[in-house]
């Protein structure tokens, strides 16, 4: 098979329904290899790898033919992204800075071809007990954290409406809380409950669509039993946080399975709803020097292959309880975001 057959083949995926850019600045997939159409073939339903945004130059010959801007592939680089044989979801962050709405949403899920999802984040506005100054420093106390109405207005509802099918887990990434709301058990217990009643008092039910709400802790403080419990009976995921901050994957999973399992099932639990995991930063670094030692994010440089390897087994015990499983992926994780998706993938399709 020559490689233009190879790239055709990769296009398969790029169903009827999606809508591929035209026009100047037009982006396409390069031409994918044999055995990565093999890999995307294999890879189970229902399993969807991705990346956070879409938007990085330094993926021209993994993700992208040709040289672009970073404005280039945030317009028009979706699409091409979408064709990836790997790559079925993708995180929107735009959403945490700014809320956007349903007819923006609408414009991404025009791009993309049916199978695929999206992760989505909820604004700050929302997640953030602090309103930041300059720089991200608190500033103020936040009025809308954890608000219910400006939740379900800003986010939720023009998500789901804008996106439709293709809406995966709607996320709530808890910006690190300040002290007070932590440093006692009495606080942290009333900042659970909080936590706990604002998830409770979600929509259900929008629009005929049943959402996938996940909460992510970056707070090590509220990986706690009792936040289990609560998220638990206020029909909420927990998202695995895996982040220089929190605790190692594996220590993580733990809690998850704490979430699912009733009783002791070995190594035969059943998850209870989707798996939801954000692969954000490798151990030992800050966002600002993982980004300087990676960038331009076209190789693999620190590879963890004690997170792959955890990751494949959460993935492996989703497929085998019937539950969808959503891995985002940060180019501050190992590299690259897609080649991490790519080893992933392998590691899955392996088991």
């Amino acid at each position: 098979m020559t490689s233009r057959h190879v790239a055709d083949a990769g296009r398969d995926f790029f169903a009827d329904d999606a809508t591929p850019p035209t026009g100047r600045g037009e982006v396409a997939p390069p031409p994918f290899s044999e055995e990565l159409i093999r890999l995307g073939h294999r890879l189970p339903a229902g399993v969807y790898l991705g990346t956070s945004s879409w938007s990085f130059p330094g993926w021209q010959g993994i993700v992208y033919d040709g040289s672009f801007t970073e404005g280039q592939l945030a317009r028009n680089g979706l699409a091409a992204y979408a064709r990836h044989p790997v790559l079925r979801t993708v995180s929107i962050d735009r959403s945490f800075y700014q809320p956007l709405a349903a007819d923006e949403y609408a414009r991404y899920a025009r791009q993309v071809p049916e199978p695929f999802r999206f992760v989505v984040k909820a604004p700050a506005q929302v997640t953030d007990a602090m309103l930041r100054a300059e720089h991200g420093a608190p500033d103020a106390p936040n009025p809308h954290f954890l608000d219910v109405e400006a939740a379900v207005e800003r986010f939720v509802r023009p998500a789901l409406a804008g996106l439709g099918a293709k809406a995966g887990p709607l996320l709530f990434q808890l910006t690190p809380l300040p002290r007070e709301l932590l440093r006692s058990p009495q606080a942290l217990q009333t900042t659970v409950a909080r936590i706990g009643e604002f998830i409770a008092r979600l929509p259900r039910d929008v629009d005929g669509r049943a959402p996938i709400y996940a909460v992510e802790p970056r707070n090590p403080e509220l990986l706690t039993p009792r936040l289990v419990r609560t998220l638990r009976e206020a029909g909420a995921r927990l998202a695995l946080s895996i982040h220089a901050r929190m605790p190692e994957a594996s220590r993580q999973s733990t809690a998850l399975r704490a979430m699912d399992a009733t009783t002791d099932e070995g190594d035969d639990w059943r998850m209870k709803g989707p798996l939801v995991v954000r692969w954000n930063l490798h151990a030992g670094f800050r966002y600002d020097e993982a980004k300087s030692r990676y960038a331009p994010f076209d190789r693999l440089l620190d590879a963890d292959i004690l997170t792959r390897g955890t990751l494949a087994h959460l993935i492996h015990v989703a497929v085998r309880s019937t539950q969808p499983a959503f891995v985002i992926v940060n180019n501050k994780a190992e590299g690259s975001a897609p080649l991490s998706c790519i080893e992933l993938a392998k590691a899955v399709v392996a088991r």
